[in-house]
């Protein structure tokens, strides 16, 4: 399939110079959307960008170029990847434990120049890093993780005091916030997302009032992810942690189309085979795509989107087409993922797109679980 220079935004005129199944990233689109979360934001201070989604230097580059100096993550890889590029403030949306926190406290000592904190939700796990911290003559920063309504993490706003107490008075921790995530919160119904989130907040500035009467701290409040960050993003003082935005998904856009996001990655196929009448099958597997969803809910194919997925095994994907369709052995796919943060996470490099041309690659670093610690 050759294309022109007029093509879409998306289509190569160098396809030949692309193997597949391959990870494309448009730089452009992406400091495009880097621009529009500060634009939300108002300041780039207020963003605190979620690195799970591209788990590249490039894109974290672009951030500080662009004012952003604060970072989440939720590996020990990511933390790191941050690390070399000099972050100056990385939270590890995590609770590092065994094994993990040792890696976590390895990489406070190695990379100086940047700021380190991670997650807690209970006194226990407090203890434990309280007491390595202590052992190594370290002061960890600490962020207390709260439970909204997800159920996966966190401890309920109404159950965090004695958490907090502890904290604060914990000389070997620096309690400098809350942390809150609202991923649960999706429905399509943008007034009606607003309120949940507005309900599912109100719980944590209570417990943030509650803390100010009894001590004399405030305790800043990171919050929400992609779904809910423009509600965040008009909040004075909150700092918001989005993620999802920088490259933007099918699955997000569909929902949320509110947003103003544009897509900025997806993947290369080519039709390998046409088994039979109507049947058409290309060379995206389950190793290329992330297949947590439904099958008619992984790909949408920006210039096939008459093609309707039907299976999927490691290497295959099989789409049924119309009879009378016109597509031929090695015609080139183009395919947004529903969910563009683990289809990333499966491809060890991105490839480059600048004005329809393959311009070079992003290794995508954070996708290992080590790096070096």
């Amino acid at each position: 399939m050759t294309t022109n220079k007029n093509s879409d935004w998306f289509e190569l005129t160098n396809t030949d110079e692309v193997d597949s199944p391959a990870l494309l990233v448009y730089p452009d689109r992406v400091q495009q959307n880097i621009n529009t979360a500060i634009a939300m934001a108002g300041d780039p201070a207020r963003l605190r960008p979620h690195i799970k989604t591209h788990k590249t230097k490039e894109v974290v580059q672009l951030m500080m170029q662009a004012g952003i100096q604060q970072f989440k993550c939720a590996t020990i890889a990511e933390a790191e990847l941050l690390g070399m590029c000099k972050a100056q403030h990385v939270l590890l949306a995590y609770q590092p434990l065994g094994p993990k926190l040792d890696r976590f406290f390895s990489l406070i000592q190695h990379y100086a120049d940047t700021d380190y904190a991670c997650l807690t939700d209970n006194i226990a796990a407090a203890t434990v890093m309280a007491d390595q911290a202590r052992a190594l003559n370290k002061i960890l920063t600490v962020y207390i993780d709260l439970n909204i309504g997800m159920n996966r993490t966190g401890i309920a706003p109404e159950d965090a005091m004695n958490l907090i107490d502890f904290c604060l008075n914990e000389p070997s921790l620096q309690l400098s916030g809350l942390h809150a995530y609202d991923g649960h919160l999706r429905n399509p119904n943008a007034e009606i997302r607003k309120q949940e989130s507005d309900d599912a907040f109100a719980r944590v500035t209570g417990l943030q009032n509650r803390v100010a009467i009894k001590y004399p701290v405030h305790l800043p409040i990171i919050a929400g992810g992609s779904p809910s960050f423009p509600i965040h993003a008009k909040r004075e003082h909150v700092v918001c942690s989005p993620g999802t935005f920088v490259y933007w998904d099918h699955g997000y856009a569909n929902l949320f189309p509110e947003q103003t996001f544009v897509h900025a990655a997806l993947v290369i196929t080519r039709i390998v085979s046409l088994p039979a009448a109507g049947i058409i099958c290309c060379d995206l597997g389950h190793k290329s795509i992330a297949s947590e969803n439904p099958i008619d809910k992984r790909v949408f194919f920006l210039n096939a989107s008459d093609l309707i997925p039907v299976s999927q095994s490691e290497e295959h994907l099989v789409l049924k087409a119309p009879q009378d369709h016109h597509y031929k052995v090695g015609d080139v796919l183009y395919g947004l993922p529903y969910h563009i943060c683990p289809t990333c996470a499966l491809y060890e490099r991105a490839i480059t797109i600048e004005n329809h041309q393959k311009t070079g690659e992003w290794m995508i670093v954070g996708r290992d679980r080590k790096i070096f610690h």
